[in-house]
């Protein structure tokens, strides 16, 4: 009877180490059961659909975890964050550099820029396409209103079509990056306020003499990369020379994800776009901002967005230690 006994204590002694080596060596299960709550996330409609995905592919990872994300503008995304009403908001820290200072820990996580957009019945569409936009006519439409004709823009007099400006309505990323560019603030920005980039897309879109200005996973279609119908996308003539380069076109969003990525898309208005979160000390906040600088950069490109570098990647890493 006592051997049976001592059998007995010896079964169960390797049942139990059999038991915990598979929980050992089934890391991610385990952590995944362990990983629940709600991450709420809000701000500018630049990150929003990479934020999405990344919150569907965590989500596979960690079931248990649930994430409710509104778009809004960045102006919202960091107001929230900083009142704590979310966990994180996603704004451009070059636009509220001040703002975050204030007590907010933020971290970059990918890299997008703001286009000029079109109508693509637009009367001297063809000039344009050959000629591209300089940034002083720019500052002339959407700054000083200087510029008031299409024609004046391609040196056509004769062509007295007027543009019709819209900005955006709502505190954002994507009208602040815009501006700066243009050497303001969007407060400065002339023309008719429109809220949320899908709005101001679809102003220009119904209007043949529109102009606006969009974030490149908003003009350009998911599925076929070309720009989205009744929208064409304006080329910078950035050596001025009065023609559009090969490395000047945006006709495509491969052309304008590659002109982003090397460093020939001025930068603003190419800029990184960022997580901010008041509470730096939340574990599940923290695991989810690591997961995104680490297996989430894998769905950057699919989405339509370009990576960080690994140096910029390793460096935000290190923010979070």
């Amino acid at each position: 009877m006592k051997r049976n006994f001592v059998i007995l204590n010896v079964l169960v002694l390797i049942l139990a180490l059999l038991v915990s080596g598979c929980g050992q060596s089934g890391g991610s299960t385990q952590n995944a059961g362990e990983l629940k709550g709600t991450i709420t996330i809000s701000g500018a409609w630049a990150l929003y659909p990479m934020m999405i995905r990344w919150g569907e592919e965590f989500q596979k990872v960690h079931p248990d975890v649930k994430f409710d994300i509104s778009a809004g503008g960045a102006g919202k995304g960091m107001a929230d964050a900083l009142a704590g009403a979310v966990d994180i908001g996603m704004v451009s820290r070059e636009v509220y550099p001040e703002e975050i200072e204030k007590g907010a820990f933020w971290v970059s996580v990918t890299k997008d820029a703001v286009f000029c957009t079109i109508n693509e019945q637009n009367p001297v569409w063809e000039d344009l396409r050959q000629q591209g936009i300089s940034r002083e006519s720019l500052i002339g439409i959407f700054v000083t209103g200087e510029i008031t004709t299409w024609g004046q823009v391609v040196g056509q007099p004769e062509v007295t079509d007027p543009i019709h400006v819209f900005t955006r309505s709502d505190a954002c990323g994507a009208a602040a990056t815009w501006a700066s560019y243009l050497g303001k603030n969007q407060e400065d920005l002339m023309g008719v306020g429109v809220y949320g980039d899908p709005g101001v897309l679809e102003a220009v879109i119904r209007d043949t003499l529109g102009i606006g200005f969009n974030n490149l996973n908003y003009v350009f279609d998911f599925e076929t990369g070309e720009p989205v119908a009744g929208a064409r996308v304006m080329s910078l003539d950035l050596d001025g020379n009065g023609q559009v380069e090969p490395e000047e076109a945006y006709d495509t969003k491969a052309q304008a994800i590659n002109a982003v990525a090397e460093g020939r898309y001025p930068s603003p208005p190419a800029r990184d776009l960022n997580l901010v979160t008041k509470d730096e000390t939340n574990e599940l906040i923290k695991t989810f901002i690591r997961w995104i600088l680490t297996d989430g950069q894998a769905y950057v490109p699919e989405v339509g967005y370009i990576p960080l570098t690994q140096q910029q990647l390793n460096q935000e890493l290190k923010r979070l230690d």
